[in-house]
């Protein structure tokens, strides 16, 4: 089967999301959707606290073999499952999600573009480029209202882990990106762009 892999990267809170939910309203059961926050790695062996210690900002944080195979198999036409991460618990859940193979692939994840083997999956990359303000934001509103976050442990992470690895691993990996796009899902000319990619990927194939 002939796929279309669209990787979205960014900063947390930068507007990965909004763009997938868009693209996947707009095209429906013709995109499949894989998040690189499925694939963090799982710490059965550590307690709650020292769960809530780990870096989960740097690249060895996630499982990304496994998310690789699952793009692969996907492009071959194959059903894959995907873990489910429990972020309310720091850790791995025992639930898996069947996700089916479909002519449009999005791989979404802050660091999606640092790895080397996952950028050569993918036919388009983009990043979403937002303001640092507006993205701590946007985190400490996700982290306290779904996921049972205190305010003080958002700021601690992001002030320990979340800024400095953006620095040195998520910022560098814009310059993999095909296209660099402002404020996300909020840019529609950007938006009618990737759009239109897709749609005449669709049309044509």
């Amino acid at each position: 089967m002939d796929v279309l892999t669209i990787g979205i990267a960014g900063g947390t809170g930068s507007g990965k999301t909004t763009i997938t939910k868009r693209i996947v309203k707009e095209f429906g059961g013709d995109v499949a959707v894989l998040h690189h926050d499925s694939y963090y790695k799982a710490h059965d062996e550590l307690p709650y606290a020292e769960r809530c210690k780990l870096n989960y900002d740097h690249p060895n944080a996630f499982e990304t073999d496994l998310m690789l195979a699952h793009v692969r198999a996907l492009k071959r036409g194959e059903t894959v499952r995907c873990p489910v991460y429990d972020f309310t618990i720091h850790n791995r859940s025992e639930k898996t999600v069947e996700v089916r193979p479909a002519r449009v692939l999005v791989v979404e994840g802050i660091l999606i573009f640092a790895e080397p083997e996952l950028c050569r999956e993918m036919d388009i990359k983009l990043f979403v480029d937002t303001d640092a303000d507006v993205r701590i934001l946007r985190r400490i509103v996700r982290d306290v209202r779904d996921r049972g976050r205190s305010l003080d442990s958002v700021v601690k992470q992001y002030l320990s882990t979340v800024k400095p690895m953006h620095e040195e691993f998520v910022e560098p990996s814009k310059r993999n990106a095909d296209l660099i796009i402002p404020e996300g899902g909020r840019n529609q000319v950007a938006m009618d762009i990737v759009m239109e990619r897709i749609r005449g990927f669709l049309r044509h194939k």
